[in-house]
């Protein structure tokens, strides 16, 4: 028999990166989707198999994780042996403006899975991931963060997460339910979506490259983060659900960098060389070498205050040491192999972007 996983958040970066790991080791694969998500597949459309197929090993459903019905049905239909909850409102800033929406989902979300495998009797047979964050850190008290470093969240998106934290806690403790929460810092991929700043980055660059725009606005520059790679960080997600007993882990790569320096490491992969001028909003970033002179002395970064949240988290440095010991587990890419990915494959959507509007068609931005 195959072991059933259920992802949440399927259509997602990491849902996409574990949905193929998972059929690799041979798993079915049931992914849950929003109806409003319909169109917004392109993540998974290399994974997507025909409703009519025999013997399909990844199959949808649509449901939503503020809504208890469908999880129940859902989670009643499937029976899987796992369950990753990879669903969420992500963007921290989003959350400041939707702060009511993301406890429902990332708060609530959380506590109505649980809830349904506590209720079906399920706590003996399903095991339960719960994907965490670094934000939950915010005002780091401790440098690197462990497992053991105090919470201090500074945003919506970060105290939703820490209910969803502790009532993951909560319930395999009262409950003897096998879960347990993976403490993502931040991790990136290709698919990352491009209203998250390293994808903005890479894209941008790209786009700018190829004279498709001329310049691109962030916010923080100096804000520190531990960047790795999505597709090792799912492995990780896995191998916490495979132990003996659960238990709640960092996963991280332990070395940090700059937004700043993350736009330099981008941009030497394109050749292009930044000096930056001024200071705060005021600072700007400007191409100093290029292959191509007509690019030298465009200014192609500006800061704009809009993108400062109302309480900044300065820096994250994580110490996964826990997962190297107990479960041999290390990250594979390296920060530079990682932004290098990142801009060749923005650089051929680049690419197809200035064919399209060689032959006349718009060409869209998604740098809000």
């Amino acid at each position: 028999m195959k072991k059933k996983a259920l992802i949440t958040g399927v259509t997602g970066q990491d849902g996409a990166y574990l949905s193929e790991f998972l059929l690799g080791k041979g798993y079915e694969v049931h992914g849950i989707k929003r109806r409003s998500s319909l169109f917004n597949t392109d993540r998974i459309d290399h994974l997507y198999q025909d409703p009519h197929e025999q013997e399909r090993t990844f199959i949808l459903h649509h449901g939503d994780l503020t809504d208890s019905s469908s999880l129940i049905h859902i989670i009643q239909k499937v029976q899987p042996d796992e369950i990753y909850n990879l669903a969420a409102q992500s963007h921290v800033q989003v959350s400041f403006e939707e702060p009511e929406y993301t406890a429902n989902s990332d708060a609530l979300g959380t506590l109505r899975i649980l809830e349904t495998i506590r209720s079906m009797g399920l706590a003996g047979r399903t095991r339960f991931y719960q994907a965490s964050t670094s934000e939950l850190f915010g005002k780091v008290q401790e440098v690197p963060q462990r497992e053991t470093t105090p919470f201090y969240p500074r945003s919506p998106y970060a105290v939703a997460k820490l209910y969803a934290y502790w009532i993951t806690v909560n319930y395999r403790e009262a409950y003897g339910i096998y879960a347990c929460n993976g403490i993502l810092f931040n991790h990136e991929s290709p698919v990352r979506g491009e209203t998250f700043v390293t994808r903005k980055i890479t894209r941008a660059l790209a786009r700018i490259y190829l004279g498709i725009d001329d310049c691109f606005y962030l916010g923080n520059l100096d804000a520190k983060r531990d960047w790795g790679h999505a597709r090792d960080y799912v492995e990780m997600q896995w191998l916490m659900l495979q132990q003996e007993e659960p238990e709640d882990y960092v996963i991280a790569t332990g070395v940090q960098h700059s937004v700043r320096e993350f736009v330099e490491a981008a941009a030497l992969e394109l050749g292009l060389r930044l000096e930056w001028n001024g200071s705060g909003v005021d600072e700007t970033g400007t191409v100093v070498e290029a292959p191509e002179q007509k690019l030298v002395g465009k200014t192609i970064v500006r800061v704009d205050p809009r993108y400062f949240r109302p309480t900044e988290v300065e820096s994250l440095l994580g110490d996964p040491a826990k997962a190297k010991e107990k479960l041999g587990w290390e990250p594979r890419t390296s920060f530079q192999d990682l932004v290098a990915e990142m801009v060749r494959f923005d650089l051929e959507e680049a690419r197809r972007d200035a064919m399209c509007r060689r032959e006349g068609f718009a060409v869209k931005n998604y740098y809000e």
